[in-house]
C-alpha cells in the first residue's frame, strides 16, 4: 500500500513542486544523485573508480515527447562519453539510457537512431550502453531495439525486471553469448496480470531469474541491495562455476555504500548507477517506492527549515 501511495506521488506535479521548493529537499536528493551537470557526473565517477567500484551513469529524464528533447538528451551523452574518453575513465564507467528519454513514445525508430548514436560514441570511447527498462508497456519494444543495437554493438546491454511474470523466460532466452543483462527488482506501478504484487514473490523470481542467467552464456548483472539475494548471487555463481569476473553486482548511488565496498574488496565487480541532472524527482520517488523506509528521511526534509 505504501509502496502504491509513493508512486502515485511520482505523477503529482502539486507534490513535484513542493518538494522542489522544501527547504532541505537538495541535501536529500544530493544524497541520491550526482548533480546536474557533466563535469558532476565525470568526478563522481572519478572518485568512485579510485575506491576500486565501476559506475553506470544515467542522465534523468524520462517520457519526452517532442523531438528536440529527444536531440537534446542524445546531445548530453555524447558529452558525457567524451568527457570520460578525455579523463580516461571509460574503463570505468558506462551509460544507461532509457529510450522513453531518446524518443520512444514518439517514434521507436527515433529511439532506436538516437540510441545507435549513443552506442557508437560508447564505442568509440571505449566502453558500453545498458538500455535501461521502463514499465510493461514497452518491454518489447525495448528488447526488440536492444536486438538491432546489439546487431552492430555487441556489447549492449539490457535490463530485465524480477516483478515481471514474464521475466524467467526473458532471462533465459537473453542469456547468450556476449549478452549483458542486468537484472533489478522493479521500480513501476504494474497490474497484478502482468506482475507479482508480494515482495516474497518478487524475490524468488529473482532468485530463478539468477539461475536462468548463471546458468546461461551471458554476462549477469545483479542489481540488488537485498543481502539475502547478494549471497544467493554469490552462491549461484560457484555452483556454476563463474569467475568473478564473468558477472557483477550493481547498487545505486547513495544506498548501503559500505556494502558496495566491501564487495569491490572481496575482489568483485562492483558497479554503481549513478543518476545526475536536474530531472530528479521521478528517479527520486521510485526510490522511495522501492525502499519505504527512505520516506522517514524524505518527509522529514519537507518540512525541517534551514
Amino acid at each position: 500500500m505504501l509502496r502504491s501511495v509513493i508512486l502515485a506521488a511520482a505523477r503529482s506535479s502539486k507534490i513535484e513542486r513542493l518538494v522542489g521548493t522544501a527547504p532541505v529537499t537538495r541535501s536529500l536528493v544530493r544524497r541520491y544523485v550526482a548533480g546536474e551537470t557533466t563535469a558532476h557526473a565525470v568526478a563522481t565517477t572519478r572518485t568512485l573508480a579510485a575506491d576500486g567500484l565501476l559506475a553506470t551513469l544515467d542522465y534523468l529524464g524520462e517520457d519526452t515527447i517532442v523531438v528536440e528533447q529527444a536531440d537534446a538528451t542524445r546531445d548530453e551523452y555524447l558529452g558525457l562519453l567524451t568527457a570520460l574518453k578525455k579523463e580516461s575513465l571509460a574503463k570505468s564507467a558506462e551509460v544507461s539510457v532509457k529510450l522513453s528519454a531518446v524518443g520512444q513514445r514518439i517514434d521507436p525508430e527515433l529511439a532506436y537512431e538516437r540510441a545507435r548514436e549513443i552506442c557508437g560514441a560508447a564505442a568509440d570511447a571505449g566502453t558500453t550502453v545498458t538500455i535501461d527498462m521502463e514499465d510493461h508497456t514497452v518491454t518489447d519494444s525495448t528488447l526488440e531495439i536492444v536486438q538491432r543495437l546489439r546487431e552492430e554493438f555487441p556489447s549492449t546491454g539490457a535490463v530485465l525486471q524480477a516483478y515481471l511474470r514474464r521475466t524467467e523466460d526473458d532471462c533465459k532466452s537473453q542469456a547468450v553469448p556476449d549478452s549483458r543483462i542486468r537484472l533489478c527488482k522493479g521500480a513501476y506501478k504494474e497490474p497484478e496480470s502482468v506482475a507479482y504484487q508480494r515482495s516474497l514473490d518478487v524475490d524468488r523470481s529473482y532468485v530463478r531469474c539468477i539461475n536462468a542467467l548463471m546458468a546461461g552464456e551471458g554476462y549477469p548483472m545483479l542489481a540488488t541491495h537485498d543481502p539475502r539475494l547478494i549471497e544467493i548471487g554469490i552462491d549461484r555463481a560457484r555452483w556454476y562455476d563463474r569467475d568473478k569476473d564473468s558477472f557483477e553486482f550493481q547498487m545505486l548511488y547513495g544506498i548501503r555504500p559500505t556494502e558496495q565496498l566491501r564487495l569491490a574488496a572481496d575482489g568483485y565487480r562492483m558497479r554503481v548507477y549513478v543518476p545526475y541532472g536536474d530531472q530528479w524527482y521521478g528517479y527520486l520517488m521510485r526510490r522511495m517506492a522501492e525502499r519505504p523506509a527512505n520516506l522517514a528521511v524524505f518527509a522529514r526534509s519537507l518540512w525541517t527549515k534551514s
